[in-house]
């Protein structure tokens, strides 16, 4: 069986890596989309999707996970609702069923005829990448515990710390 799992993963962190070990556990490969994969430097997606593909290959290794069970897609926006989920499956693989703790996203996937699934969360207002990016721009140093190591060393030798830090409370257009 293979298995569908959404999000942003701006940044990938021990929450993700929780449910994707779940995931794995009912004996299911996963397919990781990388939502949003066209912003970046933005307060809500301060990475690009290629960081974040980056960020999730060095998680993985770092837990040892076998990747040979998971693909990594990133997939662009389109905002509009109702065309999303054929956009989806035109970007990925075949699968069985997906994943997403976001509930417009499990609603979508729903109406779009695709059977959904849950995880256990680890502890959501701690492991949310709002939370993980709200400490780096405070120049918080706790952030780092909730993310892979390897994934905090390339924060640091690409100096992406700094772009959170600058990027701040700006808001843009869309």
């Amino acid at each position: 069986m293979k298995s569908l799992f959404i999000g942003r993963f701006q940044p990938i962190h021990k929450g993700h890596i929780h449910t994707i070990k779940q995931i794995l556990a009912k004996d299911e490969d996963i397919v990781i989309v990388v939502g949003s994969a066209q912003y970046s430097h933005t307060p809500d997606n301060p990475f690009t999707g290629g960081e974040r593909i980056m960020f999730i290959k060095q998680a993985l290794m770092d837990e040892k996970i076998p990747l040979e069970r998971i693909d990594i897609i990133p997939l662009t926006d389109i905002n509009i609702h109702p065309l999303w989920v054929s956009h989806l499956r035109s970007y990925v693989p075949y699968f069985d069923k997906a994943y997403s703790h976001n509930p417009l996203v499990k609603r979508l996937l729903e109406d779009g005829g695709i059977v959904t699934d849950s995880t256990k969360l680890l502890e959501r207002s701690t492991y949310s990448g709002n939370h993980i990016r709200d400490l780096i721009r405070w120049k918080n140093s706790e952030w780092e515990k909730f993310v892979p190591a390897g994934v905090v060393d390339l924060i640091k030798k690409y100096n992406l710390e700094s772009r959170i830090q600058d990027i701040g409370e700006t808001t843009t257009k869309k």
